[in-house]
């Protein structure tokens, strides 16, 4: 039997709700104007994050995403990165997991390529 994973994609500035269950921070660097106590977070997962030179390259650009999202992949297979990937894979397996991210747009960001390989 497959357990389905509950892996949602938040903006950390957003309230927490009691749906989130466990949450974790997935960029490589601190949101900007937050403090640690206003992210309410259970954890940091930067190294789960894209390498320094994908992130600058992609910029956020839409156009890009498919190409972001297949480079990104392929960075999770390296040790760092498939470590941190089966880390949040047992969070998930215990709950609800939410995958938070600074970028003004989840839906084109690096947690929401992370939550579809989690959720696989």
């Amino acid at each position: 039997m497959t357990h389905h994973r509950t892996v949602r994609v938040r903006r950390v500035y957003e309230e927490p709700e009691p749906a989130d269950g466990t949450r974790v921070l997935v960029d490589r660097i601190w949101p900007r104007g937050m403090s640690k106590d206003d992210a309410r977070l259970d954890e940091w997962c930067k190294q789960v994050a894209p390498s320094t030179e994908l992130r600058k390259w992609y910029g956020h650009d839409p156009e890009k995403f498919s190409e972001f999202g297949r480079r990104y992949r392929t960075e999770l297979e390296d040790a760092e990165h498939a470590e941190a990937v089966e880390h949040l894979r047992e969070l998930a397996a215990k709950g609800p997991l939410t995958l938070l991210t600074a970028t003004k747009e989840p839906g084109i960001s690096a947690a929401e390529v992370l939550a579809h390989v989690l959720r696989d």
